[in-house]
């Protein structure tokens, strides 16, 4: 399973929103948090990045891990 690192903006809670994420050696910055969700133990973004893809991250927060849930090709 590759590494996903996710770097985030800290506003008035730790790991507000991400802000860009690394996957597979290339770098993803994100243009727009699309959506955002919660569930028990855990926090989702539907993202959009620069070059048009969309993601799914969840943030598993009691482990403060950071997952892939999905992925559309943007073209």
């Amino acid at each position: 399973m590759s590494e996903l690192r996710v770097e985030c903006y800290a506003g008035y809670r730790a790991d507000e929103r991400p802000i860009r994420f690394a996957l597979r050696g290339h770098v993803f910055e994100i243009v727009e948090v699309q959506d955002r969700w919660y569930s028990p133990g855990a926090v989702f973004f539907r993202v959009r990045t620069a070059d048009g893809d969309y993601f799914v991250l969840r943030h598993d927060e009691g482990q403060d891990v950071w997952r892939l849930d999905a992925f559309r090709d943007g073209s």
